[in-house]
């Protein structure tokens, strides 16, 4: 375990509010973005910030962010698989850290769940990240079914996800706190767009599609790369950029090679200039199966940029067909491929959905009330314990 697990803690520390979060690790993730912008802002004045990652460090940016900002976390070094010794290494932590709240994501609850029955803790928070359907597998789902009945407190990032809570766990009016980005962080302008585009070797007339996604089934970049296919065969300046990576990559890299697109689409991998990435682009576009809240959206939207997207589970709450950008079924690639058409064909168009969605995420997106929500609730729960 990296952190040390020993520190002294002041007459000031004990009157603060202990709040710990545990999840897998700190890759690139939504779930990982969103819990790292929580600890790195909430009232550091009224709460003590930590949190678990259960395997060893990712080398990401993230960490490095919690590095940076003095917020400890314990990388407890998990294998593959189940891995028991779990259970004794978070034990350590909460006999060191005595947290007040814990607030879990993704799949660990099955590791907490001891913890939960022993209340090792006054209060319990799980931000649900995905519908329920799709968040974690059917061992996962007993998991929390049962943690939810003790006292688990879970949290919707979107209507669509409260729904499919009340379908699979039959709860009614789960709290409701949406996702959070630094809003402004995005907000880079023109001078931004000119410098990458030099830099990367694109011309200014290039119309830049941008995707920001983990190749995996839920993504469904197959679509995505059959429908950009139909559209560049009509507009030869369409350009798409691919950033992220995952399991199907090489699938996805195999497809844009047989349908000999090669000069058209590049693969960035994972990427820490993501700002500047979406400073360069003409619009974002997302073909998802399923999805609950994505940040990716919210960030293209603090670019100003229009958003190309499958209108699935909380993403028709981020984005107004028509307003701020263009919804599509998801797995229509025809429907997709006119949406690129229809924006690569029309700037003035591009340019009037990209400044409604600024608007937007100014309004309604900058992290700050993402933290109020928790805040709130992690004092309200506190208050009943």
């Amino acid at each position: 375990m990296e952190a040390c697990l020993h520190w002294g803690w002041g007459a000031e520390s004990v009157r603060k509010k202990r709040v710990l979060h545990v999840l897998p690790n700190f890759g690139p993730g939504g779930a990982e973005r969103m819990a790292t912008h929580l600890l790195l802002h909430l009232d550091r004045g009224r709460f003590e910030v930590a949190a678990i990652s259960l395997f060893d460090r990712q080398g990401t940016d993230l960490e490095d962010m919690l590095d940076q900002a003095g917020v400890r976390v314990f990388y407890l070094g998990k294998r593959l698989g189940f891995d028991p010794r779990m259970y004794w290494r978070l034990g350590r932590v909460f006999r060191e850290f005595q947290p007040d709240v814990v607030h879990t994501h993704l799949y660990v609850l099955r590791y907490l769940l001891p913890f939960v029955l022993t209340r090792r803790a006054r209060a319990w928070v799980h931000t649900v990240h995905n519908v329920a359907e799709k968040e974690v597998d059917r061992m996962g789902k007993w998991v929390h079914r049962m943690a939810f009945r003790l006292g688990v407190v879970p949290v919707a990032i979107a209507e669509g996800v409260a729904r499919s809570l009340e379908r699979v766990y039959g709860l009614k009016n789960p709290p409701l706190i949406p996702n959070g980005i630094p809003v402004a962080d995005y907000a880079l302008g023109e001078s931004a767009r000119k410098a990458w585009r030099a830099r990367e070797g694109y011309e200014d007339r290039a119309v830049l599609l941008v995707s920001v996604a983990r190749m995996s089934p839920q993504k469904d970049h197959f679509s995505l790369i059959q429908a950009f296919s139909m559209a560049a065969s009509r507009n030869s300046q369409l350009r798409l950029l691919l950033v992220g990576d995952g399991p199907l990559r090489p699938e996805v890299e195999a497809q844009v090679r047989a349908l000999d697109l090669e000069d058209k689409v590049r693969f960035l991998g994972v990427r820490t200039d993501v700002p500047e990435i979406l400073a360069a682009a003409d619009a974002f576009i997302l073909s998802s199966q399923w999805e609950g809240n994505p940040l990716s959206v919210m960030e293209a939207m603090a670019a100003g940029k229009p958003v190309i997207a499958t209108a699935v589970g909380g993403v028709p709450e981020l984005v107004q067909d028509g307003k701020s950008g263009v919804l599509v079924p998801p797995g229509d690639v025809e429907a997709l491929a006119e949406a690129i058409l229809r924006l690569a064909g029309d700037a003035h168009l591009r340019r009037q959905l990209g400044q409604e969605a600024s608007k937007q995420a100014k309004e309604r997106f900058d992290v700050s009330v993402m933290v109020k929500g928790y805040a709130a609730l992690y004092e309200q729960l506190l208050e009943k314990s």
